[in-house]
């Protein structure tokens, strides 16, 4: 199968890396990293076994080519490039699977294709993109799947097992939307308090800054857990976002938050994607991870006091 790997950081070299080890051709779609990948390839250090894989890289999408696979792991402040970036690798019958976090973008990809090629991930796993194509990997992996707004085809199911083969776990889910809102379970507390730490409890409570106020040191996951007073937010932000689904419609079970949570304890000092990029002065992924949750809450009439708090400190605090 021919894939193209459209954002090659953490997210994507690690899938991409995985399924050119298990035989597929597979297209890197570099710019920074695009000398040091064309020379090295890529390095994926793991405790489940180190490899090095050399992906075809280019700096163009007509380079590339129309694709049988097209895997989007672009960070959502990036969706403006879509039109850009994909249609020359989209063809009539390409799949495209967005990777990415939050709300929103498989109706980005609707304003370009047709429904019936779009679809979405959902990835569990920790990663770090430790130097140009060097990608450590740190704990879990795998990707839930669906289709937006339709059932799973049996092409979903191919892809799953493509996905298996490549020895990355990867299960079919038939409600893309509810999956979708069981991860932001897990994103909204961890990549949003561990940008928020830096302020402080008390300011993440009432939701903004003090006057002058300097910001201390972040926290990783294992911190925030390990402090009572942290912990209990972050559960507290989780039965929110399952409220919020609940009045949508979604059946999330309350149970998720505390088997996050016990997921969370297994990857040390995890750093959440959002805390690497503010802490390397990046745009935050604030609309798509924050403000869609919290607007489709308001929508559906579901209080979430703490979440709002919450986005308007990341708002103020985003670089």
């Amino acid at each position: 199968m021919k894939i193209a790997i459209v954002g090659c950081g953490a997210l994507g070299s690690y899938y991409g890396a995985r399924l050119c080890r298990d035989g597929h051709e597979v297209h890197f779609l570099l710019r920074s990293d695009f000398e040091a990948v064309r020379r090295r390839g890529v390095f994926i250090r793991s405790p489940e076994g180190d490899f090095n894989v050399r992906p075809r890289c280019a700096q163009s999408p007509a380079q590339i080519g129309l694709a049988d696979l097209v895997l989007i792991g672009l960070k959502t402040t990036a969706n403006d490039q879509f039109p850009q970036l994909l249609p020359p690798l989209v063809g009539p019958h390409t799949a495209v699977v967005t990777l990415q976090n939050g709300l929103g973008n498989e109706e980005a990809l609707a304003r370009l294709f047709p429904v019936e090629q779009i679809l979405g991930g959902l990835c569990f796993v920790c990663l770090t993109r430790v130097a140009p194509g060097v990608i450590q990997h740190l704990d879990h992996g795998r990707i839930v799947l669906g289709e937006f707004q339709r059932w799973p085809e049996p092409r979903t199911q191919d892809l799953a097992t493509l996905i298996r083969h490549a020895g990355v776990p990867c299960v079919v889910t038939d409600d893309l939307t509810r999956a979708h809102w069981e991860k932001l379970v897990w994103n909204v507390p961890f990549n949003g308090l561990g940008v928020a730490s830096a302020a402080g409890i008390d300011a993440v409570t009432r939701g903004s800054l003090a006057p002058g106020q300097a910001l201390g040191a972040s926290l990783t996951t294992d911190q925030l857990l390990a402090d009572p007073a942290w912990e209990t937010l972050v559960l507290a932000l989780m039965h929110e976002v399952i409220h919020a689904a609940h009045g949508l419609g979604l059946k999330v079970p309350e149970a998720l938050a505390e088997k996050h949570v016990a997921r969370t304890r297994t990857m040390g000092p995890y750093k959440a994607s959002t805390l690497v990029d503010f802490e390397r002065g990046q745009p935050l992924e604030l609309p798509s991870l924050f403000l869609e949750p919290l607007r489709l809450a308001q929508q559906a009439g579901v209080p979430t006091p703490r979440l709002q708090a919450l986005c308007s400190l990341l708002e103020q605090m985003a670089p």
